[in-house]
């Protein structure tokens, strides 16, 4: 058996080993967050139509996906996904309060779109050899039933995000007065809420006419038989 000393010994390597955990997801959610912040820019500024969606996203792809940048997103997106998804589990036995759940729940909602919108993207652009663009993300809108699936699906993905991120400053925080503190989780969540409607919005072809090119619909046919 482990002497007493020997097992404190082992849960301070073991909380060490959580806190360098905690700081490197901290340290690639900068990264992931500059480009989220670039992607959700392209949308903003796609709002009065797609080729203009387009022609900021031709621009902002020099940058990221040049390939090393484009490794480091995707190794930063892998690790967000592994390291989170084990703090969910890890303190679910210990998470008392609005703001701990709060945190959670939009880190997993987070990690599940990350999943499988980085795995779509990665897909379209390897096997179905599709130029992953305004139109790849519009197609879903526009093939009945799916649009009742990505509504939400990118609406709550922002959204998250965006809360995501106010929970991660509201523990940075500390010590200021307690508006301020749920101002910093209640103002981005907000923003984050009118952008990702305006988002959806414009996806959907509210804003302005939408016509997808077969191809990016032919992805959601049934297969002939």
């Amino acid at each position: 058996m482990l002497s007493a000393d020997c097992l404190r010994q082992q849960l301070n390597v073991d909380e060490c080993g959580y806190m360098a955990l905690r700081k490197f997801h901290a340290l690639s959610a900068v990264l992931i967050a500059g480009f989220a912040c670039v992607h959700i820019a392209n949308h903003l500024a796609g709002l009065s139509g797609a080729a203009e969606h387009i022609a900021f996203m031709e621009a902002a792809r020099s940058l990221y996906r040049f390939a090393p940048v484009e490794l480091a997103l995707l190794s930063c997106v892998a690790f967000q996904i592994v390291s989170g998804l084990r703090f969910v589990v890890r303190g679910r036995k210990k998470r008392h309060g609005f703001v701990p759940w709060l945190q959670a729940i939009s880190g997993t909602y987070l990690s599940f779109f990350l999943v499988f919108h980085v795995g779509a993207v990665l897909f379209g652009r390897a096997v179905l050899n599709l130029n992953t663009n305004f139109y790849f993300a519009a197609a879903g809108f526009h093939v009945a039933p799916f649009q009742f699936f990505f509504a939400p699906y990118y609406f709550f993905a922002v959204v998250a995000l965006f809360m995501h991120l106010g929970c991660a400053a509201y523990w940075h925080s500390q010590g200021r007065p307690r508006m301020a503190r749920v101002l910093v989780i209640a103002l981005p969540s907000t923003v984050g809420a009118v952008a990702s409607l305006l988002i959806v919005l414009s996806l959907a072809g509210v804003l302005f006419p939408v016509e997808v090119p077969v191809r990016y619909k032919a992805t959601y046919a049934a297969p002939h038989r």
